[in-house]
């Protein structure tokens, strides 16, 4: 019997029993669907991740008091002794790097609203404390005005640099540059724009304030705890650029050679790891799942496999009888398993993509196909399609013609 007739044999044979044959597809399907979702799900998540490192900039390297990443369980008593990276550590370290590592603070002063004549936003605007290098070192570019210059850092005038959402909440059909804002009781005079960068993990990156660091500290206090960004100039100078900022922190804040560093120093390419090894999680829970789920539709397919030739018999015998071998019956039987498995398999498949790429929708990230997983898909289903019909398909191979004949 050729394959194609073979294939059109299995589709009736499905068709005939559309209930059973029904729920076998739904837990085949469910198994392949939970795989295929939960890696299409990490493979947006990992997606997402780069993109968002893309925006953030490669080089950029941050000090801070405390872990940016908590794996976890984590001595939080141990971190709070520690003392605060202040504005007066960075400033040192300020001088002991060329100027070209754009060494800068990273502090949210306030969360506050902010006032343009009769305008209000929510109390939802980030008042970040800015020097020149701010800017490049959160991968944001002037949209309209100017940057920050040094005289304004250091002779701490009221100057402010705001985010695109701030614009159609304050400044409809309005230019906002040279405009003052009031924030928290002060007045503060636009001097730039940043271009929309849109959100990163939910959050928009777009709703802030930005005036330079030295106001910030008359206005709200110098004695803060605050992160240290800097660049290392290119991807491949981080580790070395990491060595040297070591070693001039542990001199200003003092540490002794024999202990361990008091302060924490995150890059992209650790917020990866922690993101790979967080997704690798979840790639061992969808495969756990789906496996589980795989194994009870495998018996299922046998059990349906062996209705189906307890069901046909008269049809086995007859074909024995004209000449059938018993190698063409377990073709036969075992194609059937197959089409059955890969017929649910296609669904799953389909399903688990849609589902999976709902959060590159809600993360507003790229679809993606994982095609490596959809081929295991196939070549799975293929294999359960072989392990669980070939004792049924055995079995009709084995059936004696003149007894089928007999069967009724």
């Amino acid at each position: 019997m050729k394959i194609f007739e073979i294939v059109k044999q299995s589709g009736r044979s499905i068709q005939s029993s559309k209930l059973r044959s029904g729920l076998t597809l739904l837990a085949i399907s469910v198994g392949v669907f939970a795989i295929i979702s939960a890696t299409t799900a990490v493979k947006v998540l990992d997606t997402y991740f780069k993109e968002t490192m893309a925006i953030m900039g490669g080089d950029v390297i941050t000090l801070t008091r405390f872990p940016t990443v908590n794996m976890g369980n984590t001595d939080w008593e141990f971190y709070r002794n520690r003392d605060r990276i202040t504005f007066d550590q960075m400033e040192r370290l300020q001088e002991f790097l060329p100027e070209s590592r754009e060494v800068g603070p990273n502090e949210n002063f306030a969360m506050t609203r902010v006032f343009y004549g009769t305008e209000q936003t929510e109390p939802n605007v980030q008042l970040q404390g800015a020097n020149i290098h701010y800017v490049s070192n959160n991968a944001y570019n002037i949209a309209e005005g100017r940057n920050f210059l040094q005289e304004d850092i250091d002779n701490a005038r009221r100057l402010a640099i705001i985010g695109a959402d701030l614009l159609p909440v304050l400044f409809e059909n309005v230019n906002p540059l040279g405009k003052e804002i009031r924030v928290d009781g002060y007045k503060y005079t636009i001097i730039g724009v940043t271009e929309a960068k849109g959100q990163i993990f939910g959050n928009t990156m777009d709703r802030f304030v930005m005036i330079p660091y030295t106001t910030a500290g008359t206005v709200y206090g110098r004695n803060r705890d605050i992160a240290i960004q800097l660049k290392a100039g290119s991807v491949e100078n981080v580790q070395r650029m990491i060595s040297e900022v070591t070693g001039w922190m542990r001199v200003i804040r003092k540490v002794n050679p024999e202990e361990q560093n008091d302060f924490e120093i995150t890059t992209n390419e650790s917020l990866g790891a922690a993101t790979e090894s967080f997704t690798g999680v979840l790639y061992i829970i969808g495969f756990v799942i789906g496996g589980i789920v795989l194994l009870g539709a495998g018996i299922g397919v046998m059990n349906i496999m062996l209705v189906t030739v307890t069901e046909r018999t008269r049809e086995i015998g007859l074909r024995k009888a004209v000449g059938a071998t018993r190698r063409a019956i377990i073709s036969q039987f075992l194609t059937e398993a197959v089409v059955l498995c890969q017929i649910g398999g296609l669904m799953g498949i389909v399903a688990g993509i849609a589902l999976g790429n709902g959060a590159a929708i809600w993360l507003e990230s790229s679809v993606v196909v994982p095609f490596g997983s959809i081929l295991l898909g196939i070549l799975g289903m293929t294999g359960i399609g072989i392990v669980f019909g070939v004792y049924p398909a055995v079995k009709a191979s084995r059936l004696d013609p003149i007894e089928s004949l007999r069967y009724e």
